[in-house]
């Protein structure tokens, strides 16, 4: 059950996060800042690039590192395929995880390691494995991690992981899909894409996208009552339903599965994902199923106080502004109304395509950290 008065209550926020989740939300443009900062100090700008690579492969544990080599694979475009290598094990630990280049891998590729931890054995042996054959490795990870080390050892580029001072001795460690996370293993690696001439991020950019996280922050921050506050608004609407996230736009992509990986992890609720305008298609039955607000008639004389609250479908349209005025939205309210699901927007400020970019991951980021709180997860 969502509290929904603990949403109006800073100082309830602040005493139920225990993770400084709400914290990290509100410094990533800070952390944008530091990040970009130390890129520069790890010689990124003074890099010669010997032509483009022929492919980029992505390596790194949990929901941060897939969602790096997503928004890193839809920022690149059709210049480069980014491929995420997928790691195996018997259990998510460090020290079970393992990583194996393709077999194809050699020294027109480029391996780029993200991490939060650093201490994956893995992900050295991948940097040592790389080294033999040739492929140039770069990471982001944490200062004198073992990783830093073998990298070194390889002659690549390492990046330290831009953290904030309380995270030190942060217990738990800080999950994979909290703000602060996504941006400090991003931001250098945007850097170092935009200096081989992959996609274009440069400092320029990235200070936009900083002064973006910070105005959605200011905008969505826990003392912004929940009326005006599009991320408490989000959270409110999705208590007791299942978020059924629709994107429509190359950029709303990727930010549309962060926020399904954030609200997995962080808060524990289930939410299922798809592009416009084949979500139509492929979640139609699921709207008229079960699912449907519609479906249970006798939920309106069900005991408010006894009984929880049934589960039903709610929309979640996470769009980038059209191109040409070609759009399935209309087609998605039309869906969505017939089987009488409510449904959410959200639509960034104009912006160059990594600043909108930002906008959704900075909304949808503060509405899973609301949720999360909110229910006691």
């Amino acid at each position: 059950m969502l509290d929904e008065s603990l949403l109006d209550t800073p100082e309830a926020l602040a005493e139920a996060d225990h993770r400084a989740l709400l914290r990290g939300a509100a410094e990533a443009g800070a952390r944008v800042r530091t990040a970009a900062r130390h890129a520069i100090e790890a010689g990124v700008p003074q890099l010669e690039p010997d032509g483009r690579p022929r492919a980029i492969l992505i390596a790194g544990p949990g929901a941060a590192a897939t969602c790096v080599a997503d928004l890193l694979g839809t920022l690149a475009g059709a210049s480069c395929p980014v491929t995420r290598l997928a790691p195996t094990g018997v259990a998510p630990a460090a020290g079970a995880l393992r990583w194996e280049l393709p077999g194809w891998v050699g020294s027109v590729d480029l391996l780029l390691i993200a991490t939060p931890d650093g201490s994956e054995p893995g992900l050295s042996l991948l940097a040592e494995q790389a080294y033999r054959r040739g492929c140039t490795v770069a990471a982001v990870a944490p200062v004198r991690s073992p990783l830093t080390e073998a990298v070194a050892g390889a002659h690549g580029l390492f990046v330290p992981l831009a953290t904030a001072p309380y995270e030190q001795d942060e217990q738990p460690p800080v999950a994979a899909s909290a703000p602060g996370v996504l941006w400090a293993l991003l931001t250098p690696l945007l850097a170092l894409l935009d200096r081989i001439a992959l996609l274009s991020a440069p400092p320029d950019a990235l200070e936009k996208v900083a002064d973006r996280l910070d105005h959605i922050a200011e905008r969505c921050g826990p003392a912004i009552a929940t009326y005006s506050n599009p991320a408490k608004t989000l959270a409110a609407e999705l208590a007791d339903a299942l978020p059924v996230i629709w994107t429509e736009g190359d950029s709303a992509g990727p930010a549309g599965r962060r926020f399904a990986a954030a609200l997995a992890e962080l808060s524990g609720r289930p939410a299922i994902v798809a592009e416009l305008p084949e979500a139509l298609a492929a979640h139609s039955a699921l709207l008229a199923g079960p699912l449907a607000a519609s479906a249970d008639p006798d939920d309106f004389f069900r005991d408010r106080v006894e009984e929880p609250p049934a589960l039903h479908a709610r929309v979640v349209l996470l769009r980038d502004r059209p191109i040409g005025g070609l759009t399935a939205a209309p087609a998605a309210r039309d869906l969505a109304l017939s089987h009488d699901t409510p449904i959410s927007e959200l639509e960034p400020e104009p912006g160059d395509e990594l600043v909108t970019l930002a906008e959704l991951i900075a909304i949808t980021d503060f509405a899973a950290v609301y949720l999360a709180l909110a229910s006691g997860a």
